[in-house]
């Protein structure tokens, strides 16, 4: 029975990466899953792998945690529901979201290339929520 839970919790985990990799194609950089206490490397394309070597991922990550904060506030003060984040650095964009509006707080977040026309980023969070409707959040709880 574990057995069939690990391949759910792998074949779910590929399935999110897998629209990452088909919204961005080549542009696309990396892929993290993270919570309150874990993060986890989904994807790294090799020549951000090799400047990941040279950072405080943790310290990266930790940053990434102020959204649940953010995505709480706006939902106290907003009219509608925060969706994702989108952030410009010189030569990508960043992108966050979160799985689930539980207590689990279960996020993600990719960089992509820059690319002229930019990204539609609703797009992707729309089909973000398509694959996690079909897997329990507990599938994308970082190892």
């Amino acid at each position: 029975m574990g057995s069939e839970s690990e391949d759910r919790r792998r074949s779910g985990k590929s399935a999110l990466v897998e629209v990452f990799s088909s919204f961005g194609e080549e542009a696309l950089r990396d892929v993290w899953l993270f919570d309150q206490q874990d993060h986890e490397a989904m994807y790294l394309r090799d020549d951000v792998a090799a400047k990941v070597d040279e950072l405080d991922v943790a310290t990266f990550v930790d940053n990434e945690r102020y959204g649940y904060v953010t995505r709480d506030t706006y939902g106290d003060l907003y009219y509608a529901d925060y969706a994702y984040t989108v952030r410009g650095f010189d030569g990508f964009e960043q992108f966050r979201t979160f799985l689930s509006t539980d207590d689990r707080n279960v996020g993600v977040f990719a960089s992509f290339d820059r690319r002229e026309g930019g990204y539609d980023f609703g797009r992707l969070r729309e089909s973000i929520a398509d694959v996690v409707a079909d897997y329990p959040i507990e599938t994308f709880v970082p190892e």
